[in-house]
């Protein structure tokens, strides 16, 4: 049977192996195929500014975003709109068809680049393809072309034969689209590298490479984990120098008696523009999942009318947008599809969007106009309340750090025993109701330290504190894992070892989409060993590859609570 798609990027792709008739996510064939030849032609592209500054000559800011926004558009619940993908991949064309004429020689391109200056010879269409993006067909011949193109062999995961190197490619193409969010949300706030830039085009043209070899691509793979630090460390450099350092805060999560705006996703960029516009309105903003950090910096607590946290994990986003009753701003992703009930209340910008929802314009450094979603808003009732009370957080490297001393003198008294890093990402699985069980079940002796929305599964559990050290310190976002990082290669300083690997601190994971991925490889950049990754192993690692993993890093995945207290000695 011939696959409609084939899609194995997130963690709920169908029985754990790839999504091929209709993405668990709610993406559908088409949609699926054209973001697979957005990935294609983007590594055609990377392959032309790869050749152009292997000749000296200069790559633009403009195309170094544009390569970004890309990559972050096809990251799982980011983008389901078939049309913006149309258009990307017409403007990604006429991009690389500008910067080829710059080339001295197109010798030993791949066809991923060369493609559109070909003849089109398996469609009714004749002609060049670079002619035709620049109107010399009709817009519906051009699609048909496309969406040709997107459907055959040449496009897609299937096109690499070789299972390993396949599995290979996709873990490094999942944490390059892992670190374009990192890149994007830096970019947002005026901060960028164009050393991040130069690797990522460099290794998507690696990735067209048909003479690298499996040993070949597992350096690449650590590699891509090396840069995905730094990319952590840029965008926790934007973070902070934009709104200051997270300090421990205790964030509301009941509701006002104002009208409300939702704001979800994690561009903290887009929270600020709208905290201002919304100023002296009478209207209220509150966060929602991955946004719940934006209460932890500085200049963002100053603004009163930023109300508290609505809700949970992205997932559950049906019933409380539902519930929430005000419009509902994605940022970013995870966008579940829709119901009726709220459609006409979400609104989208930068890299995400939807079908039939409001699109709000603005490029990465530009001015949005959020008076649309503002009006809307005032004739909305409040937010129905859900919860009560509050939650704790803010516990990112520099307020961890900054309590160093106590945290120090109890692993020296024995108070804590064990740190247990908790970070990645939430999901629908009912498995997922293992990670809420195991923090439970820990010793009172253990604290765990996270950061991503995988700690709505504990976040709001009355786990206690340790002599005044809370039982659960959150660093924030998926994006904020640096922060782990950081903690961990300080307290290997302070206890003076000579291995990260030798502090008493273990590493049970949950992951869901890209950025999980690239968290991964940032910890295995660092030598970190012995993580285990759940509810299940990534569906895109082959058994070749695994068993690669399992010799260097000891990479594990989870089974039971109680069996997996005993391997980690809790």
């Amino acid at each position: 049977m011939t696959n409609l798609m084939y899609c194995m990027q997130c963690q709920e792709t169908a029985g754990n192996k790839a999504c091929t008739k209709m993405g668990v996510c709610g993406k559908n064939p088409d949609l699926a195929n054209m973001q697979d030849l957005l990935i294609y032609v983007t590594k055609g592209l990377s392959q032309v500014t790869t050749r152009l500054r292997s000749e000296g000559k200069p790559v633009s800011e403009e195309v170094n975003h544009f390569v970004t926004v890309s990559l972050f558009a096809t990251i799982t619940n980011a983008n389901f709109d078939e049309e913006f993908f149309f258009h990307r991949v017409k403007d990604t064309l006429a991009m690389k068809n500008n910067l080829m004429e710059q080339l001295e020689s197109t010798e030993g391109l791949s066809d991923a680049a060369l493609w559109d200056t070909e003849k089109s010879k398996s469609s009714s269409f004749f002609g060049n393809l670079k002619n035709m993006v620049f109107g010399n067909y009709s817009g519906k011949e051009v699609d048909a072309i496309l969406k040709e193109k997107a459907e055959s062999k040449e496009v897609g995961v299937l096109a690499t034969e070789d299972e390993d190197i396949r599995s290979l490619r996709e873990l490094i193409t999942y944490g390059i689209k892992g670190l374009s969010a990192y890149i994007k949300h830096a970019n947002a706030l005026g901060q960028d590298s164009e050393a991040l830039h130069i690797f990522m085009q460099e290794t998507l043209a690696k990735l067209l490479d048909d003479s690298l070899s499996v040993d070949d691509l597992v350096a690449l793979t650590l590699e891509t984990g090396k840069f995905g630090v730094d990319g952590m460390a840029l965008l926790d450099t934007a973070n902070t120098t934009a709104y200051g350092n997270p300090e421990i805060t205790h964030v509301n999560i009941g509701v006002g008696k104002r009208p409300g705006i939702l704001v979800s996703g994690h561009d903290l960029s887009d929270l600020e523009q709208l905290l201002i516009q919304t100023e002296g309105t009478g209207v209220d903003v509150y966060t929602h999942s991955e946004m719940l950090p934006a209460h932890y910096y500085p200049k963002l607590k100053q603004f009163s009318h930023l109300v508290g946290n609505y809700g949970n994990a992205w997932w559950k986003q049906k019933e409380e947008f539902e519930s929430f009753n005000g419009p509902i701003l994605m940022t970013t992703n995870c966008i579940v599809p829709p119901k009726d009930s709220y459609k006409d209340r979400l609104y989208t910008t930068g890299a995400a969007g939807y079908p039939g929802c409001k699109h709000i314009a603005g490029e990465i450094g530009e001015k949005k106009d959020f008076s649309e979603i503002i009006e809307q808003a005032k004739h909305c009732a409040a937010p129905a309340e859900i919860e009560q009370g509050e939650i704790l957080g803010g516990f990112a490297h520099n307020q961890v750090l900054a309590l160093a001393d106590s945290i120090v003198d109890a692993v020296k008294s024995g108070a804590i025993k064990k740190f247990v890093v908790m970070a990645g990402c939430d999901g629908r699985a009912k498995s997922r109701n293992y990670y809420t069980d195991f923090a439970k079940a820990l010793p009172k002796d253990a604290v765990i330290l996270t950061a991503g929305c995988a700690k709505y599964k504990y976040n709001k559990l009355d786990l206690g504190d340790i002599g005044g050290i809370p039982r659960v310190l959150d660093a924030g976002q998926c994006n904020d894992s640096y922060s782990l990082a950081v903690i961990a290669m300080k307290l290997k300083e302070v206890f003076r070892l000579n291995d990260i690997n030798e502090l008493p601190i273990v590493y049970n994971i949950a992951w869901y989409e890209q950025k999980a991925v690239i968290v991964l490889l940032a910890l295995l950049s660092l030598g970190v060993k012995d993580i285990h990754l759940g509810p299940t192993l990534p569906a895109f690692l082959s058994p070749n590859v695994v068993k690669v993993l399992v010799d260097m890093f000891h990479i594990a995945g989870i089974g039971s609570v109680e069996d997996d207290l005993k391997k980690f000695g809790l």
